[in-house]
């Protein structure tokens, strides 16, 4: 790796991770989701100009971002918390089905089924924002989340999901709630709790992965790397509860359409990936 960066560059790169950890956290508090599509994108330029391995940038860009999520979605949820809009009874009962989905899921990441989840991703996130640019109450699957153990298998599935594709899963739980009645201001509250169920084992996970690779930049425990974490979690943790307290002081509808729009830009996103790989 060349080590010859310019004061200015390196400047540059930690303003960049700076800002990418504010606007992470933002959207942690506001929306109740992890910020991984935002960390990872920003981690794997990083790792560019720094010119990692190409063979372990995404996995650098992962691991590290799945770091930063732990403290932010932890700030998140406490924030939401705080303002009494979590079904910690809700949060109890998926714990360990989200768990162990996200162990899965690190262990079939190497099988090359990505194309397909992405597109399970897509068809999710484009349903949700439909729902949500709608704005109609009786598009729902019942009145309350049933007791039955299908709940309990789509936390699974959820948690496959997080540890394939990256991401904190929120929008996975939140789209759940909604769709069974529960106000949008408690299923993102709610949400915001997960974040921590997947970003734990996740990051251990790649730690574990990437331990005596040889080509590891310097500060890095595996695949994180601590002196990215050390400049994003700072930042994300200081805009989470932002995002949380402008969440609550929208109203329904606002925040509804606003959500949507971020699951349509999302989705967006990775349906241009598939199509122009």
């Amino acid at each position: 790796m060349d080590m010859e960066i310019s004061a200015g560059a390196v400047a540059l790169l930690i303003l960049a991770l700076g800002a990418g950890g504010l606007v992470s956290g933002f959207l942690a508090g506001l929306f109740g989701i992890g910020g991984g599509a935002i960390t990872v994108p920003i981690l794997y330029e990083v790792w560019r100009v720094l010119d990692i391995d190409p063979a372990i940038r995404m996995h650098m860009a992962v691991g590290t971002s799945l770091a930063v999520m732990i403290p932010t979605t932890l700030q998140s949820f406490l924030a939401h918390r705080a303002r009494g809009s979590v079904d910690i009874g809700f949060l109890k009962r998926m714990a360990a089905p989200v768990v162990l989905g996200v162990a899965g899921g690190a262990l079939i990441a190497s099988v090359s089924v990505s194309t397909v989840l992405k597109w399970v991703w897509v068809v999710f996130a484009s349903t949700l924002a439909a729902k949500l640019f709608w704005g109609r109450d009786d598009w729902r699957l019942g009145k309350d989340i049933p007791k039955s153990r299908f709940v309990e298998l789509y936390g699974v599935f959820v948690g496959v999901l997080c540890g394939l594709l990256s991401i904190g899963g929120g929008a996975f739980m939140t789209m759940l709630m909604m769709l069974y009645g529960r106000p949008i201001h408690q299923a993102v509250g709610t949400s915001a709790g997960f974040g921590p169920l997947v970003s734990i084992p996740g990051a251990i996970g790649f730690m574990i992965a990437g331990w005596g690779a040889s080509t590891l930049p310097i500060g890095s425990l595996g695949y994180v790397n601590l002196i990215g974490a050390a400049v994003i979690i700072p930042a994300s943790v200081f805009a989470a509860p932002l995002g949380a307290r402008l969440a609550h002081h929208f109203s329904r509808r606002k925040l509804e359409v606003a959500f949507g729009c971020f699951m349509s830009a999302l989705a967006l996103r990775y349906a241009l990936d598939l199509l122009l790989a």
